[in-house]
Parts: C-alpha cells; sequence; structure tokens
C-alpha cells in the first residue's frame, strides 16, 4: 500500500492545507516520507458533520452488527502484514518484536470490545413495570438503557503507536459504545497512522456503515486539537499523553457553552513499596525484577516504576549496590522521538543537579542518536517531602528510591504523593500488618494495586483499571483499558409509559437481545 499522506475524511482522502509534517526515524534522525499536510479548522467542520450525520444511524445499528465491525477492523489490521510492522519500527525505534506483540494487544483490544457489544451488560437495562394499583399514587412504566455520548475526539499517543493510537483502546471503546470517532494523529507516527486509519476506513465500507463513523486528522501545532474538542458536536474526548496537553485539552472542553467530558492519561510515577522482610529475604530478586522493569522499552511506558519507598537499613543498601551494579551494564536505549529524548535529559539532567537526590548509577552510554542512559538516584523521605520537583515524571528508564527513617515516614510520604496508575507492594507474610496499614491510602492514591509483582504491563481484560486520581487522569472513576472503558462514552436514558412499539429493542417487554435485565429489582438469570 503506497502512503500518501492524506487524511481520511469520511470515505475521502484529503489533503491537507497546513504545515506539513514528517516522522522521524529516531534511531538514525533521518526524515521518512511522505509528508502529512496539517488540516484547519474547515476540515475539522467537514468531520465533525459527517460524524453528527452518522451518529443516529450507528448507535441504532444492532448490537451484531457493531461487533462484526470492530473485528472487521481488527482483520484489516491484520492484512497490512508487514508493511504496518515495517513503517512503526521505523517510526518510533521499537525492536520489531515489541511493535508485533502490540498489533497483536490491538486487535485482541478490538475483539473483546466486539465480545463485549454482543454480551449487552453495558446497555445497563432497568425496568420497573408500571403498578397501576399502588397506593397512595399508581407508578408509570419506566425503562432505563445506556446510550451513546455522541461524536468523540480522540487524540493518538506517542508511546504506543497501535494500542493507544488510530484504532487503540480509546478508539474502540467509543466505537463499541456507538459513538462516530475522529482521531487526531500523533505526529510522530503519520504513516502508521494512516496505514491503521485505512484499516478502519475500509472496515467502515465493508460493513456498510454511514461514512462519518470515522475520520482521522493530521496536524503539527494546537489548531487540529482544539478545534475538535470546542466543536459542539464532539461530545467527549480521549487523550493519552503529556499533563500539560491534557490540561489544556480539559480547560478547552470546560470553557464551552455545553462543557464536556476530557478523559485523558497524563502523568503517573507508580510508586514500589519494599516491605523489610520481602527486601531481607529477596533483595537481590528484587533488584532484578525492578531494573528489567524500569528499562523495558527504554522506560517509555506509562506505569514504569519512576519510584521506590522503603525503610532504611542495610536490607535496603544491598538493594541500591544490586540495582546500581545492574543499571551500570544496561545498554542505552533509542527513544521514540528527539523531542521525547530531549525532555527525558533535561527532567535527568534537573534532578542530577537537585543537592536534596543524589546519582546512584548510570547506565551505558548510546552510540546512537536520541539513546537514553539509565538512571538510578536517592533521596531521604525528609528531602522528598520538602521538594515537590522530586515527584515529578521523568518519561524514561530512571526511577528515584527514596529511603524512609520509620513506617510513620513511609505513610507520611504516600499520603504526599500525587494520584497514580499504579501502587506495587512487594512483602512476605510478616509483611502484612504494615500492609494492610498502608492500603487505605493507596486505595485513594491509586487505580490499580499490586502484590508482588511490577506494574509495566496492562492487560486487555474486564477487570482492568489503568486509570487513578489526577494527574493520572482527568476523571479517577474510569479507565482506559478494559471493557469498563466502554462506560466513559455512555449516558443513561429513561423511558416512561412509551408503548411497546415505541420502545427501543433493548427495552422491549420480550427481552428480544436476551440481556441481563434487573426487572422490578430482580437481576434475571
Amino acid at each position: 500500500m503506497t502512503l500518501t499522506g492524506n487524511m481520511l475524511i469520511g470515505g475521502q482522502a484529503i489533503t491537507g492545507s497546513r504545515e506539513a509534517i514528517r516522522a522521524i526515524n529516531p534511531a538514525t534522525d533521518e526524515a521518512l516520507e511522505p509528508a502529512y499536510a496539517g488540516g484547519s479548522a474547515e476540515h475539522v467542520e467537514q468531520a465533525c458533520a459527517l460524524a453528527w450525520a452518522a451518529l443516529d444511524q450507528y448507535r441504532e445499528i444492532t448490537l451484531a452488527a457493531r461487533a462484526d465491525f470492530l473485528e472487521c477492523i481488527a482483520e484489516e489490521i491484520e492484512d497490512l502484514g508487514d508493511e504496518l510492522i515495517d513503517r512503526a519500527v521505523a517510526e518510533t525505534g521499537l525492536p520489531r518484536p515489541r511493535i508485533q506483540g502490540e498489533r497483536g494487544r490491538t486487535c485482541q483490544q478490538l475483539r473483546t470490545f466486539a465480545r463485549t457489544v454482543r454480551a449487552g451488560e453495558w446497555l445497563d437495562v432497568r425496568v420497573d413495570n408500571a403498578q397501576p394499583q399502588r397506593q397512595p399514587l399508581p407508578r408509570a412504566d419506566l425503562r432505563q438503557r445506556q446510550i451513546p455520548l455522541g461524536p468523540v475526539a480522540v487524540f493518538g499517543a506517542s508511546n504506543f503507536p497501535l494500542a493507544f493510537s488510530v484504532a487503540g483502546g480509546d478508539t474502540a471503546s467509543a466505537l463499541a459504545a456507538g459513538c462516530p470517532v475522529i482521531v487526531k494523529a500523533h505526529s510522530a507516527h503519520p504513516g502508521t497512522s494512516e496505514l491503521v486509519g485505512r484499516a478502519v476506513a475500509n472496515a467502515v465500507k465493508k460493513c456498510d456503515l454511514p461514512e462519518g463513523v470515522f475520520s482521522l486528522l493530521f496536524g503539527s501545532g494546537r489548531e487540529v486539537g482544539i478545534a475538535l474538542v470546542c466543536d459542539p458536536r464532539i461530545k467527549a474526548v480521549g487523550f493519552t499523553g503529556s499533563r500539560s496537553g491534557g490540561v489544556a485539552l480539559s480547560k478547552a472542553a470546560q470553557s464551552r457553552s455545553e462543557p464536556i467530558p476530557v478523559y485523558a492519561e497524563m502523568s503517573s510515577i507508580n510508586p514500589v513499596y519494599l516491605f523489610p522482610e520481602a527486601l531481607s529475604q529477596r533483595g537481590d530478586a528484587l533488584a532484578q525484577g525492578f531494573v528489567a522493569s524500569l528499562t523495558q522499552g527504554a522506560g517509555q511506558f506509562c506505569t514504569n516504576p519512576g519510584l521506590l519507598i522503603a525503610r532504611q537499613g542495610p536490607a535496603l543498601e544491598r538493594f541500591i549496590d544490586s540495582a546500581a551494579e545492574l543499571i551500570r551494564r544496561s545498554p542505552a536505549q533509542t527513544m521514540l522521538t528527539p523531542g521525547i529524548f530531549s525532555a527525558y535529559q533535561t527532567a535527568t539532567g534537573l534532578l542530577a543537579e537537585n543537592p536534596r537526590a543524589q546519582v546512584v548509577a548510570s547506565g551505558l552510554p548510546g552510540e546512537g542518536p536520541n539513546q537514553c542512559r539509565a538512571q538510578l538516584f536517592v533521596t531521604q523521605a525528609q528531602d522528598f517531602l520538602a521538594d515537590q520537583r522530586l515527584q515529578g515524571e521523568m518519561f524514561g528508564a530512571a526511577s528515584l528510591i527514596v529511603q524512609c527513617a520509620s513506617d510513620a515516614e513511609i505513610l507520611q510520604v504516600t499520603e504526599h504523593l500525587e494520584g497514580q496508575l499504579t501502587a506495587t507492594l512487594h512483602l512476605d507474610e510478616s509483611d502484612l500488618p504494615n500492609a494492610r496499614a498502608l492500603l487505605p491510602t493507596l486505595e485513594r492514591k491509586a487505580g490499580r494495586l499490586l502484590v508482588n509483582g511490577w506494574p509495566t504491563g496492562v492487560e486487555v481484560c474486564d477487570a482492568m483499571v489503568h486509570g487513578g486520581p489526577f494527574p493520572a487522569t482527568s476523571d479517577s472513576r474510569t479507565t482506559s483499558v478494559g471493557t469498563a472503558a466502554i462506560l466513559r462514552f455512555l449516558r443513561p436514558v429513561c423511558y416512561q409509559d412509551f408503548p411497546e412499539s415505541l420502545l427501543p429493542a433493548a427495552l422491549k417487554q420480550a427481552n428480544p437481545l436476551l440481556l441481563r435485565r434487573l426487572l422490578d429489582g430482580q437481576r434475571e438469570a
């Protein structure tokens, strides 16, 4: 398939009219063809008009048809074959197996949401039959279902060119909910985005859906993104990226005459707690697991373990020595973009210059452009509490160890933390009382709590929560991974005293969709 550099607005391939972007191969600093001219406010208008026109038809297609559409997207992505893998590797510098695995995850997400759509439980059907004889007042017939919010704007992520991008989790969950989607592709991987965008557009056509169900836009600046968020036909936003970007979009969404939700995943340092007995009994193994998690993918994961918290003492000193030796042997790795590499260098440089933190170890120097060296720092609890800068995210293979004098100081540090995607506890049996005392605070601070594992790796399943209090996400009530992600793009509607012929299929008395309803206060089998 020849890359064109065009946007996809509904069923049309359209060349942009604004400044062009080109992907950069971060392993070589080579600019890749073709150029992708940016969209304008007029292109956003066109895409939003098509999405709005498609909404009412798309949201009422059968559950089977919507599930088939999601599965068709997965098949179209797989049919791209090596062309997609080769382009994604060139645009990200990520190793080929990583991209192949991410493609599998992307297609799994789509098929998982297809299963979810067919089951229909997300409709959350509730029926309270009329009680005309009830005293002192009769009860009307009341029926509730969930309906899609409307067209959704999705912003692709830099660190996951497939799984959090054009056909990633935000797009898949919004389409599953019945919402048309307009994607603003990430400027770091426009070729990958075009290939996947064409796969989605092909699925729209094959499934005979309205063309406005999906559009793909490019843009190097703020014009396209802000125009999307501010368009009155857009009813929600999905975003994965920087804290500053997510906050800017949230402010724009809240300044509208009709504010809309922005589901932004932004910043997290994912604290890891090393409890005394676990540290004493298996400190070397913990050091190996920590460094492996820290350096995986050059540390460019939102769940990277950027903070370790433990009581000071000989066991922690042995752990630090083991981890430092592993860090010193860690090879440099190519980061996703020159911009991300520059930000990593700045963040680790500032921490190295901070008198409240000390450099423990640095990885091997790189031999090519945009290669980050792993970094390990240490600080004392009171210094951490005194300097908010020590809590900043370093997006890459860098972590800070906080040494605490007591359990009370560990709790104080924990209360001081911002919201997180994850918090991890490494413990043995005798550590359980201390862990239990810390757990209520951690539940308030993080969306996913782990025991004796490492936070990198986010399973796509029904029970997963990939979210957390601000600044981890802009709305701690939601998840961007797992089937519950569909709930972000739905709202309830109640139908009172409707004639049977006017009711949507999900609410008809005979239950033709065979849904598990809450019927007169009882959950049906």
